[in-house]
């Protein structure tokens, strides 16, 4: 039997949007077209696939056991063909869209343009928003070429690479009344703090670690990004627990000082994910090693 491939990529669409309208838009076909393929899709496939509910479709039982099939068909003739085409960064003239976290945005993604500069100035970045869970992101669907941050709870058609370990400093600013060049965590306790909000299921991170640590914290303010810190801190005499390439960066603010955190409260994961299909593209290969190489200078600088 001859099958049409070019009908697979909407199957996976179809599978991974639960909903007609989206999945034409990702593949770029009108919803009439993309109907019209579903029809022979389930033709070839001998399967109602998809039922119309309320809310979107939803995946017939024949269509769950085919999808890690497909999507796993996909990514190996992806390899195939990518595995063989030619990569010049000088020369590449290319847009990559990744969803950074804060903290990614705030430490990694500057320094990661700036060898882009250098190394390669066809290639541009395009930010999209890390959102509350990596459907969101777009990095499930393929849509976004890398996810950045900590990965939690990843699908299995993503690959996951640990990029390094974080820590945590304290910053306050420079005349502050009551500390000095230590605090302990007497002070710590009595402090008003200013608290980063990152998206999601990230919240945990820092009240989980304080809490081990049966560290008391009270939160004056909560804040939703690293870039509003500086101005908070250095205008009170509130404190902020940051990680530690932060706060080598605000160390050349001379209106704030950063000292080590009353207790240890460990580190945190900075990983990268990106969909299995773009796992032997020769640009999203070389892309990545210039984010890890980054990673690894900015580390050896700390």
């Amino acid at each position: 039997m001859r099958y049409d491939l070019n009908l697979l990529p909407i199957f996976v669409a179809l599978m991974e949007e639960r909903n007609v309208t989206r999945a034409a838009q990702r593949v770029g076909m009108t919803q009439p077209a993309l109907s019209n393929a579903l029809s022979r899709l389930r033709v070839m496939l001998q399967d109602q696939l998809f039922i119309r509910e309320r809310y979107g479709i939803q995946p017939t039982p024949i269509a769950l056991e085919l999808a890690p099939r497909i999507a796993e068909a996909l990514a190996k003739l992806d390899d195939a063909v990518l595995g063989q085409q030619a990569f010049d960064p000088a020369k590449a003239e290319r847009v990559f869209t990744i969803a950074p976290n804060g903290y990614v945005e705030f430490v990694l993604v500057p320094a990661v343009v700036a060898r882009l500069q250098q190394v390669a100035p066809g290639i541009k970045l395009r930010l999209t928003p890390y959102g509350n869970d990596l459907a969101e992101t777009g990095v499930v669907s393929g849509t976004t070429a890398l996810v950045l941050g900590r990965i939690v709870d990843p699908p299995d058609n993503l690959v996951v690479q640990h990029l390094m370990d974080e820590s945590l400093a304290c910053a306050v600013r420079a005349d502050h009344p009551t500390v000095g060049d230590t605090m302990t965590r007497a002070q710590f306790e009595a402090l008003k703090h200013v608290n980063i909000m990152p998206p999601g299921r990230m919240r945990a991170g820092l009240f989980q670690a304080l809490a081990q640590q049966d560290l008391k914290r009270e939160v004056a303010i909560s804040v939703t990004n690293f870039f509003a810190v500086a101005e908070m801190v250095a205008a009170t005499d509130y404190c902020a627990t940051l990680p530690s390439l932060i706060c080598q960066r605000l160390r050349q603010d001379p209106r704030l000082k950063i000292l080590p955190t009353p207790v240890d409260l460990g580190t945190f994961p900075v990983e990268m994910a990106w969909h299995v299909r773009y796992r032997q593209d020769p640009a999203h290969r070389w892309f990545r090693g210039l984010i890890a190489d980054v990673v690894r200078e900015l580390s050896a600088s700390a």
